[in-house]
């Protein structure tokens, strides 16, 4: 492991170029493709047209279901994340949710909202103070019978974890 290693190193004066490719040497034959022939293949345009508006109006006759109120694209959950929307960092002009300092947002099914969070670093000034005030918003949030925040320090946050929008604010982007 003591010894040193020699690089050998070889002069030469030159060096043969490799022979390059001919057209010539090309194989013109190419395999003739594999069809399926189409079982739609005998029916006529007015068939295939009275075969898509049947599809179409079956996928048109469905109705959208109605999220649950605590699931992501419900009433409760949305008006949860519109208040975390409103909360912005002392130091960033870029409110908490966009900033990418909330990991998620759950509903119980008695309406108790649990928000996992976490600090743009620990030694954050407003460490002790913020997790407080989320609670107290997210907990005055009509329809939201108890707020829960847990904060968080692993996966660390990241000036990755932004949205566009605030990479925008911030002119990262």
């Amino acid at each position: 492991m003591n010894e040193e290693r020699k690089i050998l190193v070889e002069e030469v004066d030159s060096v043969e170029k490799p022979p390059l490719a001919k057209v010539e040497d090309a194989v013109d034959e190419k395999p003739a493709p594999v069809v399926a022939p189409s079982p739609f293949e005998a029916e006529s345009d007015a068939a295939k047209l009275n075969r898509k508006k049947d599809y179409l109006e079956g996928f048109l006759a469905q109705k959208p279901t109605e999220a649950p109120a605590g699931e992501a694209g419900g009433d409760l959950y949305e008006a949860v994340v519109d208040t975390l929307k409103s909360i912005y960092d002392p130091e960033i002009p870029v409110n908490i949710y966009d900033l990418g300092l909330i990991y998620g947002v759950e509903i119980t099914p008695d309406n108790h909202a649990i928000v996992t969070m976490t600090l743009t670093t620990p030694h954050c000034p407003v460490a002790e103070s913020m997790p407080g005030e989320i609670e107290l918003q997210v907990g005055s949030v009509p329809g939201v019978g108890h707020a829960e925040v847990n904060l968080v320090w692993d996966p660390p946050w990241d000036p990755q974890k932004m949205s566009d929008e605030a990479k925008l604010e911030l002119g990262m982007l």
